[in-house]
């Protein structure tokens, strides 16, 4: 049967995309990209599921800009749970995720977010980091909760902050880590190889299946 992901974007979708390449690589074995989501009409995410024979759909989000209305959301649980997705995954999805789904799908969610939680939670946390100061920065995969990024973390990568970096060049950087790190932790959450204890997400496999990654 495999195991199915959902993906939600509101953009470009270039995780969608590392993620898609990773499955057609072999590399992610056993998973599959039942369906892509968008409140975005002509997000790109969109166009490049299409072009990989995946479907893709668009779902009025409602007249909400930072969370989906009720009605809306109820229709994502609906095309979500119509396609057996096991884990929905979202790549770039610019909206807080309520009650309503996380009932429907109980640490099901998962988020990449492009600083090292918990410091830099929030909308541009790559420029944050910059303005900041700080000397490393990275990505976080990390379940979703009620919050803002502040769910269980599954992994991390690290990336520096040089002195001739820009934000743009740390976005850059970040990015590059997200593209190894998210198809990572989906291959260990795909085979039923962690736990969540409190806060804490336990995985045998931690040491060989993310720090030896793809």
């Amino acid at each position: 049967m495999g195991f199915k992901i959902g993906v939600i974007g509101s953009g470009k979708g270039s995780n969608f995309q590392a993620i898609a390449d990773a499955i057609g690589k072999g590399r992610l074995d056993g998973v599959e990209i039942s369906v892509v989501l968008s409140d975005v009409k002509d997000a790109f995410i969109l166009e490049r599921a299409k072009k990989m024979g995946i479907k893709s759909v668009y779902l009025n989000p409602g007249n909400f800009k930072t969370k989906l209305a009720q009605d809306s959301e109820q229709e994502y649980i609906r095309v979500l749970k119509e396609n057996n997705v096991d884990l929905v995954v979202l790549a770039g999805f610019m909206r807080m995720i309520k009650k309503n789904m996380l009932d429907a799908f109980p640490h099901k969610i998962i988020n990449i977010h492009p600083s090292l939680l918990p410091s830099f939670p929030g909308l541009a946390s790559f420029k944050q980091a910059y303005e900041y100061g700080v000397k490393i920065t990275g990505c976080t995969v990390h379940f979703v909760d009620e919050g803002m990024d502040t769910g269980p973390i599954i992994g991390q990568r690290v990336v520096p902050i040089l002195s001739d970096d820009s934000p743009k060049t740390v976005h850059e950087k970040i990015q590059k880590e997200e593209h190894i790190l998210y198809p990572a932790c989906i291959r260990v959450i795909s085979q039923g190889k962690l736990e969540i204890i409190g806060r804490r997400v336990i995985m045998e496999v931690y040491d060989k299946e993310l720090n030896n990654l793809l």
